[in-house]
């Protein structure tokens, strides 16, 4: 049964969006001082590494507010503002398209683990690889690439070079893409010998606060409360997965 909807107070959506911007500005720094300041030296190797795993996380963090937004739970009220929001996160993070992904997204929570569940693989319930080639496929498209593609020729009209725009945003976009596909969709979803516990589908990994974070934002460890109430942002579902009656 759905957790009943809670309308954010004023207080949250200030939260909410300062976590936001917390994040693409974070993104946005490590973006474009990595693409066009960054001096490739064997010496700097392990921090360009660092950086770039750093850079994937907060790519996933982009995708997140994105998911956020497509609830209205970033602004709640404001769905104007959220689409706006959720249409820079996910250019930024990957040339997507916000309004390509938000019926797709709302189609997996009307049918969770059913074949009308664009998140999942129903011939391929407990595989990973083909269910990730699927998950590829549904969401990445010829306009992303379209997008990507114009983006870089624009970097490099302004000096950028290929190495770093492929360092910086290619490989990051595609690490925070495993990582959403893994814990935020796979794990979540993923048919065990337990059964579920209702019709979300849905199941928490054991992850400790920190991990939780990091890994997903808190969409592995708290996924069944997520599809409890959708309308919670990803930074209360730890206080509403306490809270939720096992």
């Amino acid at each position: 049964m759905p957790l009943p909807d809670r309308r954010a107070p004023a207080a949250d959506t200030l939260s909410g969006l300062m976590l936001a911007g917390a994040i693409a500005l974070a993104w946005a720094a490590i973006h474009l001082g990595g693409i066009f300041f960054w001096e490739w030296r064997w010496s700097t190797a392990p921090i360009a590494g660092l950086l770039i795993l750093i850079q994937a996380w907060l790519s996933t963090g982009l995708f997140i507010v994105a998911h956020d937004c497509m609830h209205g739970s970033l602004a709640p009220g404001r769905p104007r503002l959220n689409r706006i929001v959720g249409t820079v996160c996910l250019a930024a993070y990957a040339g997507l398209s916000y309004g390509a992904l938000l019926p797709k997204h709302h189609a997996h929570h009307a049918a969770p683990g059913t074949p009308a569940d664009p998140d999942f693989h129903p011939d391929a319930p407990t595989r990973a690889l083909p269910w990730f080639v699927r998950f590829f496929r549904g969401y990445y498209t010829h306009g992303q690439i379209v997008r990507i593609t114009l983006a870089a020729i624009l970097y490099m009209l302004l000096g950028a070079s290929l190495w770093s725009i492929v360092a910086f945003w290619a490989v990051p976009a595609l690490l925070a893409l495993g990582q959403l596909f893994l814990f935020g969709t796979y794990l979540p979803h993923r048919h065990e010998a337990q059964p579920f516990a209702d019709a979300h589908h849905a199941r928490n990994s054991r992850l400790s606060p920190l991990l939780s974070l990091l890994t997903c934002f808190h969409f592995g460890a708290c996924h069944h409360e997520h599809h409890l109430s959708p309308q919670t942002p990803w930074w209360r579902l730890p206080r509403l997965r306490r809270a939720t009656p096992r």
